[in-house]
């Protein structure tokens, strides 16, 4: 061990013992973190190519303001977002606050009242039970006489194909995968099960729009789901393509006809695309994006490295250490209330910004229970920075991920570790 090297972590509050424990950890991973840099060097030059191709330029970064007529940036982005996710058209743009919002436009552009939205991943992310209705809300698609059902995964995290034949009705007009985990510990959907179930649902009925929710998946494999059939794919900016700089947006990419509905239903009818100024943030999405596969690449990293040290210390953790990966989500079942407040406040400890304060447990808006969020980030929410959140309820399981550097990543989760030995909750056992 480098003497100045330990100097450095302890000044960040680091036993000796809590970095050595991380060495450790770190020597099983380098064939790991090589194929992770793989990736990413082919993302990067899926990304770059795509720039090049739709002839990205100084004058895409202008600003444009009222109305947004013509803004060459806006435009040309979603041209660039179109060919990266293989799809046909793009509709990407500040006016989507969040990847929920993104999924209700998503949703309630294609489906019209009689109309049945059936989730074939089972029960999806909290903030969506108001939209869809599960839990009432104003204006969610139940009161708009949307329908909907669900099927959940197998106990193996695998499709059910029978129940989803069986589920499928005369008015069954969109089939919903989420690829990401949300907050359960099961297995996160791989771009090949997904194509698979694309596949099965298209040749049962080839006009059933599939939707995919694609948040935290982005870049972490060489192919999207767009690229195996998805209608549409919908996300984030402030998760993986925003690259830590985008400050606000969502995208949907997917067919023409698709983004066409989804335009309208974000701005108005007779308007669509046409209109919606980017202000002056369009070079931040390019930039943002044009980062994106190195950013998740270090994230990747962390979240490996997170489950390669909670599963030597016995705790469960989804995935494992050696496991494919298929998000940058990364589940560890902490068990008590006491050990998920330590472990998100070690993350907010190690962050940039805020890391003086104490994260709390809170009703945030369109959750069941209190959930606890750590995030010092220079975005609001934007978990592509280094995060964890929970919600605080059994099986205590804390959500860690993002990190807009390898290095940063690692740090939060020697931090994550450091607090929970302090109090006493874990043994560390070289």
């Amino acid at each position: 061990m480098s003497e100045e090297m330990y100097e450095i972590y302890e000044k960040c509050g680091i036993s000796k013992e809590v970095y050595e424990f991380g060495e450790m950890i770190l020597e099983g991973l380098k064939d790991r973190f090589e194929k992770f840099d793989k990736t990413a060097e082919y993302n990067q030059l899926k990304v770059l190519n795509a720039m090049q191709k739709c002839k990205v330029s100084e004058s895409c970064f202008m600003p444009s303001s009222g109305y947004g007529y013509n803004d060459l940036g806006r435009d040309t982005l979603e041209k660039v977002y179109a060919v990266v996710f293989g799809t046909e058209d793009a509709l990407v743009r500040p006016q989507i606050t969040c990847g929920t919002h993104a999924l209700s436009i998503a949703l309630s552009s294609q489906l019209r009242p009689g109309d049945e939205m059936l989730s074939i991943s089972g029960k999806p992310y909290d903030t969506l039970e108001e939209v869809i209705g599960i839990r009432d809300s104003i204006g969610s698609l139940k009161e708009y006489k949307i329908s909907y059902s669900q099927v959940d995964l197998l106990e193996d995290g695998s499709f059910d194909y029978n129940k989803i034949k069986e589920s499928i009705k005369e008015n069954t007009r969109l089939v919903a995968i989420q690829r990401s985990k949300g907050y359960q510990t099961r297995p996160t959907l791989s771009v090949e099960s997904i194509k698979d179930a694309i596949q099965f649902v298209k040749n049962i009925r080839s006009d059933i729009i599939v939707m995919v929710d694609n948040c935290y998946g982005e870049f972490v494999e060489k192919r999207e789901p767009s690229d195996y059939g998805a209608d549409m794919v919908v996300g984030s900016l402030i998760k993986n393509p925003g690259g830590g700089l985008a400050p606000i947006g969502g995208y949907i990419c997917g067919t023409h006809k698709c983004i066409e509905k989804a335009a309208y239903r974000l701005t108005s009818p007779g308007l669509g695309k046409e209109v919606g100024a980017t202000l002056d943030i369009n070079r931040t999405l390019f930039q943002g994006l044009f980062l994106a596969p190195t950013v998740t690449c270090s994230a990747l990293k962390g979240a490996t490295f997170a489950a390669s040290i909670y599963e030597r210390l016995g705790f469960e953790v989804v995935p494992n250490g050696s496991e494919e990966r298929h998000d940058i989500i990364q589940a560890v079942t902490l068990k008590s209330p006491e050990a998920v407040k330590a472990f998100c406040n070690g993350i907010q400890s190690a962050a940039p910004v805020d890391s003086y304060l104490t994260a709390e447990p809170w009703d945030m808006p369109g959750y069941d229970s209190d959930v606890i969020m750590a995030a010092g980030a220079f975005i609001s929410g934007s978990s592509i920075e280094l995060s964890a959140d929970a919600p605080m309820k059994p099986p205590y399981a804390v959500y860690f991920q993002g990190g807009l550097t390898w290095h940063h990543a690692k740090v939060g989760i020697l931090k994550s570790l450091q607090a929970l030995v302090d109090e006493k909750i874990v043994d560390i056992y070289i």
